[in-house]
């Protein structure tokens, strides 16, 4: 009886979780399977383009808060978030900026509204206390030299490619870039700090006669499989 009882009892909380995720998707109006339009796809992906020019227009600091609200929510190991964001705007920081930028990437992030810094930080397991509470995966670092570096590039990356959807998303246009000198930017930007410079990303609205032709893609074939 007592195995037949955390049976039933099982089958009632799921059916409890399932029902209570349907009122709440029909409270919100939408399910996590719907799939988007056709013209948010393209707003994310098919349309989006980087961008080399910009339009003279501000990007409001509010707009760059509710971008972060967004991009935090990047799924992370063990939700170590470990990447730090610097959002360069003002005359006086870009002036601080432009000595380490390749020539290249110079002039056209000067003219963007803000050029946004994404670092990663190699103390982020320092945090995980807070982050991911449910074990001692601090431990997990603490000494690890090489798991530290690799799980700080790899999911600071990561969050810098939310950045991108995220800013699409609020109707923002991207430029990425990696045409910068990391040591002097890090002493720059992040002098005393454990945070390291990963990659640069322009944001704004950008000017369609700066854009060049779309460059090929490859097909499924060519770089993927399913096995």
């Amino acid at each position: 009886m007592g195995f037949f009882r955390i049976r039933c009892d099982n089958a009632w909380a799921g059916a409890l979780v399932r029902l209570w995720f349907a009122r709440k998707n029909e409270i919100k109006g939408y399910s996590m399977s719907d799939v988007l339009s056709d013209a948010a796809l393209a707003q994310l992906f098919l349309d989006a383009r980087s961008h080399n020019a910009w339009l003279p227009k501000d990007v409001p600091d509010t707009l760059l808060t509710r971008l972060f609200d967004l991009l935090k929510m990047a799924p992370t190991s063990a939700n170590c978030s470990p990447a730090r964001f610097v959002f360069v705007k003002s005359p006086e920081a870009k002036a601080r900026l432009k000595p380490h930028l390749s020539e290249g990437n110079a002039e056209k992030t000067m003219s963007a509204p803000c050029c946004v810094i994404i670092g990663q930080d190699l103390a982020f397991y320092e945090h995980l206390p807070k982050l991911f509470p449910h074990t001692d995966s601090k431990s997990w670092f603490v000494g690890n030299e090489q798991k530290i570096r690799d799980t700080a590039f790899r999911n600071a990356t990561l969050q810098g490619g939310y950045l991108i959807l995220a800013a699409r998303a609020l109707g923002l246009d991207c430029g990425p870039m990696s045409g910068f000198d990391p040591s002097g930017i890090n002493a720059e930007f992040f002098s005393d700090t454990t945070v390291e410079a990963n990659f640069l990303c322009n944001l704004g609205y950008g000017d369609a006669s700066g854009i060049f032709e779309r460059s090929p893609r490859f097909a499924f074939e060519d770089a993927a499989r399913i096995l």
